[in-house]
């Protein structure tokens, strides 16, 4: 699914195939899930294949890594050159990116003295499909700040998204939505949440999510639409009483949501404030031109 005999990945400086480069099964990535990723998306343009925020996504990787005490030795510059050499070596254009920063063979529970950096790609769809979503309340909790650095884009924090998305998916349901440990909206899984009253957006403020580089993108462009946004802390109850709501992420794109606990979104969706922001942001990402003074 993600490899066949003839994939490369970057590995280190170099190019090798996937299905020959190996990890230290005493990596301390593996055994305790020290290690950090990204996720990112390449796009077919006009222009050739293009690398949405690239420089960001990489620039996030870096900061995760200061965040969690993980080296980092890799210039920005470095590893953004590599993912288009990459995509170019794999004959990909509509693609998937995962970076991920992993540890050297260590059993302590200290920093690591050494780290590789891989990074591979594959065609993938939108990772939440093209349909609406059917969401779930999570029995699981977002991990407090505290305990954790929520900004940092950690491997070992998404075993809380695997068993709220598993737990999901178990009850019939497309995905989770999370609480924080307060209570508060947070967001899915694996993207951020957005929803929409009497012509404003809302969205969970940042402290107890993960901060986003799509819902920043989706900010970017709801201000160029003209469109209000409003970042806070939000009762369950203010979701309940929305109009309609949409997940956004690298992965899922923008999507929207059509229920949550089978409570259905009285707007259509086609209609909504977040299908403007879904249109504006394929074109975004796919470079496309529209005509001047275009206004929703």
């Amino acid at each position: 699914m993600y490899y066949n005999n003839n994939t490369l990945l970057y590995l280190d400086g170099k190019f090798v195939k996937a299905n020959e480069s190996k990890i230290d099964l005493y990596s301390q990535t593996l055994h305790y899930g020290y290690g950090v990723f990204e996720g990112i998306r390449a796009y077919a343009t006009d222009e050739g294949t293009k690398v949405f925020k690239a420089k960001e996504h990489y620039e996030r990787l870096k900061k995760s890594c200061e965040l969690v005490n993980i080296p980092f030795n890799s210039s920005v510059k470095e590893l953004v050159d590599a993912t288009y050499e990459l995509l170019q070596k794999n004959n990909l254009t509509d693609a998937y990116v995962r970076p991920l920063v992993f540890c050297d063979p260590n059993m302590s529970l200290h920093r690591p003295n050494n780290v590789s950096i891989m990074i591979c790609a594959w065609e993938w769809g939108a990772y939440l499909g093209d349909k609406q979503l059917r969401l779930t309340v999570s029995s699981y909790c977002r991990p407090h700040p505290r305990s954790i650095k929520i900004e940092a884009k950690v491997c070992g924090h998404y075993v809380n998204s695997i068993l709220a998305t598993t737990e999901a998916k178990d009850k019939g349901f497309d995905e989770a939505l999370l609480l924080d440990s307060d209570g508060f909206l947070a967001e899915g899984p694996g993207a951020n949440l957005f929803f929409e009253k009497e012509g404003v957006l809302y969205t969970p403020q940042l402290g107890n999510i993960l901060p986003g580089i799509t819902r920043a993108t989706v900010l970017e462009l709801a201000e160029k639409l003209g469109i209000k946004v409003v970042e806070g802390l939000f009762q369950p109850e203010s979701l309940w009483n929305a109009d309609s709501a949409f997940y956004c992420g690298t992965a899922a794109e923008v999507i929207g949501i059509e229920s949550v606990d089978d409570k259905k979104f009285p707007k259509d969706w086609n209609d909504s404030l977040g299908k403007k922001i879904q249109e504006e942001y394929l074109q975004l990402v796919r470079e496309i031109k529209t005509a001047p003074n275009t206004k929703y």
